[in-house]
């Protein structure tokens, strides 16, 4: 498996990998038109990391920098790397207190590079690519982690309606629909027999919470796509809207405790860590602390929000293997995922039947 540092800075880029190439006369037209004082020629380099929509950081001649975000090549889900809710949910939380990059233009015309892509602000930073925080002290891990809290806890109390976002998603039922745009996604992209999705593809219908209340959800909300201000302990963006819609509060927070659960090669593993000394809080501080955040009372059956984010995650790593095995991710650590999903299903049985 390919090896990463556990923190790199936003300006860090490789050359575009092969596959992911487009016409970059055509992107330098199309900014002439539409972002302001864009200066070609552009120089163009990958942001490698995720495993999603292609991200590129291009600079222009007087210097200023940029990222073109782009749906990947090949043939795709119809309901995945939806570049265009990304782009509306972004320019929606300007000025919110949301931190999120400024965005500038959206081109919907696939003959320009073929495929829709958006142009956003390039933002100077640190992305913490492992989640213990090797290179931090205690209380740098302490801050990093609190500001990480504080940031999804805001998210949650936006008064979606009142930006623009009354259209972003359904109101209530979110959980549901969650299980079945995954199981059909999973089924879609399956290529192996993993008796434990088939187990969670049952049991998670049958035994759903109360899933009426709504807001902004990140829906894949963890320190990897976050941005942190280049030396304070602080999150200057949030990235990688993809999955954002209107849905369950408490959905997002599990998604965002999973590294509590399961360990994870590329990330970083929190099973074994020791948070009274680490300066990381436990599980239940982290909750605890959204929870005083929000005005909410204790969550009750934590563990179907957890099995929910467990079948989640191995739904979406399934998809991001059988797109490394088409020749299409963009990442080439993609066609090492063949085990995950069925380790990640795993664990939400072990859940289960604790």
């Amino acid at each position: 498996m390919t090896s990463r540092p556990s923190v790199t800075g936003t300006e860090d880029v490789s050359p575009v990998m092969k596959g992911h190439g487009f016409d970059v006369l055509s992107v330098e037209a199309f900014m002439r038109e539409n972002v302001k004082n864009f200066k070609a020629p552009l120089s163009v380099g990958q942001i490698v990391g995720g495993m999603s929509n292609p991200t590129f950081m291009l600079q222009d001649d007087a210097g200023r920098r940029y990222v073109l975000r782009k749906k990947p090549p090949g043939k795709l889900l119809r309901s995945a790397h939806a570049v265009d809710r990304e782009f509306k949910v972004i320019r929606a939380l300007a000025d919110t207190g949301v931190p999120v990059p400024a965005v500038y233009a959206f081109c919907e015309d696939e003959s320009v590079i073929g495929q829709v892509f958006y142009i956003m602000e390039f933002v100077q930073g640190r992305v913490v690519r492992d989640m213990a925080l090797p290179d931090y002290d205690p209380v740098e891990r302490a801050a990093l982690y609190d500001s990480m809290n504080e940031v999804l806890a805001c998210l949650h109390g936006i008064d979606f309606p009142s930006v623009g976002l009354g259209d972003f998603g359904r109101v209530g039922g979110y959980m549901t629909r969650q299980v079945d745009r995954w199981t059909t996604q999973y089924k879609a992209t399956q290529t192996d027999d993993l008796p434990a999705m088939d187990a969670l593809m049952k049991w998670l219908p049958d035994n759903m919470p109360d899933d009426s209340e709504t807001v902004i959800a990140h829906g894949d909300f963890r320190m990897e796509n976050l941005i942190f201000h280049p030396r304070e302990s602080r999150v200057i963006a949030v990235v990688d809207w993809e999955l954002g819609t209107l849905g369950n509060p408490l959905s997002d927070l599990a998604y965002n405790c999973l590294p509590y659960h399961m360990p994870d090669p590329i990330r970083g593993d929190l099973i074994d860590t020791d948070f009274a000394k680490s300066g990381i809080p436990s599980e239940e501080d982290y909750v605890a602390a959204y929870c005083r955040r929000t005005g909410r009372d204790p969550v009750d059956n934590w563990s179907f929000y957890m099995v929910l984010s467990l079948f989640r995650m191995a739904a979406i790593i399934q998809g991001v293997y059988y797109r490394g095995v088409q020749g299409n991710a963009p990442s080439p650590e993609a066609i090492t995922n063949r085990d995950l999903p069925g380790l990640w299903s795993q664990k939400a049985v072990d859940i289960l039947e604790a």
